[in-house]
């Protein structure tokens, strides 16, 4: 269908939480109907490279709204102390940990982008099992 919206994008300033005080990056949230599942947080990095991008369960996000979310490389949880304050994403890999503090305006308005996109429950509707069986099987399997 031409004309049809397919993916939402957000530019948002994050702080980085450190100890001797916070960093304020831009970053940009992404949502594709095309993964349904997902949402991508991106950073920016040096010219001449790729940004740095991490995904997780557009459910989390949805989620850390307004309960704390997620029990692994990724939780959110929204600030305890201010119901406008920010929503706090960490992110935890082998290399380390960040803590990243949202705007919970920005963060709900792109929620709420993402359920006009393709609303919760209907994920399954958008996934093509065909062609992702296709990329998993080898050739001669599939």
């Amino acid at each position: 269908m031409a004309g049809r919206v397919s993916e939402v994008r957000t530019a948002v300033t994050v702080r980085l939480v450190v100890p001797r005080g916070d960093v304020l990056l831009n970053a940009s949230l992404r949502y594709d109907r095309g993964d349904p599942y997902a949402v991508h947080l991106s950073f920016p990095s040096s010219p001449g490279r790729h940004p740095m991008e991490w995904m997780f369960a557009r459910s989390l996000v949805s989620e850390g709204l307004t309960v704390p979310a997620g029990d692994g490389d990724v939780r959110v949880w929204p600030s305890r102390e201010d119901l406008d304050g920010p929503v706090y994403v960490e992110l935890s890999s082998p290399s380390g940990r960040a803590l990243f503090a949202v705007p919970r305006p920005v963060l709900t308005e792109f929620v709420a982008r993402c359920h006009e996109l393709v609303p919760p429950g209907a994920e399954a509707e958008c996934v093509d099992i065909d062609a992702e069986l296709d990329l998993l099987l080898p050739d001669d399997l599939s």
